[in-house]
């Protein structure tokens, strides 16, 4: 009995130290409940469909949506997070501005809003783009590529139409070349995508990010990299999100990718030179130190 308890201990043992310049906090989030979950979470087929084609929120994602902003106002997130990525589709993008944009938009012939009113059949006001982080789309979070019409996205013009201060630059096509009609994306690739996107985000200066994404494209990205992490914590990061979830996350970088030095970090004795050890000890012409 002791030996068990001992092996338990040492295996949930996993406290360690790291620089916290190479640290990054990401907060993950599940778009909100759009058209296709409805029927798909009740029939697998229905993703199939044409009819949700790049498919938006429902009426009830948008009160999640709500919900969520609530909580990110409350809890002070809009306060901490520096940038928001969001994958680039209809219902990623309305819970990515209803979540993080601004308030209602007042016409300003000078700022652009975030959404405009009612797209993407919103029903929504339009969202302003003051007071809140930027808002930019990248190709590689998005959710698991091909058959599934509710995957492919429109045109890039389409989105900037609704969504006019949300940042595309990073999209390199106008039109989906990434969605196939009759080839669907390996599990395997979908979590070497998503290990590529992480990667990238140390090529961000940013250190709290918010990333508006989906539920494949999370779920076998974080079970690509739960070998990382003790079994409890596995479960914990692991399970499948709910819709309009969110998870806050600290992700490292051990492969020395990001450049940045640390902002607080204070060198010491100034001008530089070396110093005894704080428990040196003076004894006549003995210096010594344990």
């Amino acid at each position: 009995m002791l030996e068990i308890s001992l092996q338990k201990m040492e295996t949930a043992a996993g406290i360690g130290l790291y620089p916290l310049h190479r640290c990054k906090t990401i907060y993950l989030v599940r778009h909100a409940q759009g058209i296709h979950n409805v029927d798909g979470e009740k029939n697998y087929k229905a993703y199939m469909s044409h009819e949700y084609f790049d498919a938006e929120l429902t009426q009830l994602g948008w009160q999640q949506v709500d919900s969520l902003r609530k909580h990110v106002q409350s809890s002070g997130l809009h306060k901490k997070i520096e940038l928001v990525i969001s994958s680039p589709l209809m219902r990623t993008l309305q819970t990515a501005v209803g979540v993080f944009g601004g308030e209602g938009y007042t016409d300003m012939s000078d700022v652009l809003p975030l959404m405009v009113a009612n797209a993407g059949n919103s029903n929504r006001a339009a969202i302003s783009s003051l007071n809140c982080p930027p808002i930019i789309t990248e190709e590689s979070c998005r959710e698991h590529l091909g058959v599934h019409p509710c995957d492919q996205r429109r045109s890039i013009g389409d989105y900037q139409f609704l969504f006019p201060a949300v940042d595309f630059s990073l999209i390199e096509s106008d039109e989906d070349k990434l969605w196939k009609a009759d080839v669907r994306e390996t599990i395997e690739e979908l979590a070497a995508r998503g290990k590529k996107f992480l990667n990238w985000l140390w090529t961000r200066k940013e250190k709290e990010i918010a990333i508006v994404t989906h539920s494949g494209f999370l779920f076998h990205t974080l079970n690509a990299l739960q070998n990382e992490c003790h079994p409890d914590v596995k479960k914990e990061i692991c399970s499948h999100f709910a819709n309009c979830e969110l998870r806050s996350m600290v992700i490292v970088d051990r492969s020395m990718l990001g450049s940045d030095t640390s902002v607080t970090d204070y060198p010491g004795k100034i001008p530089k030179g070396s110093d005894l050890p704080s428990d040196a000890v003076v004894d006549d012409n003995n210096i010594t130190g344990e």
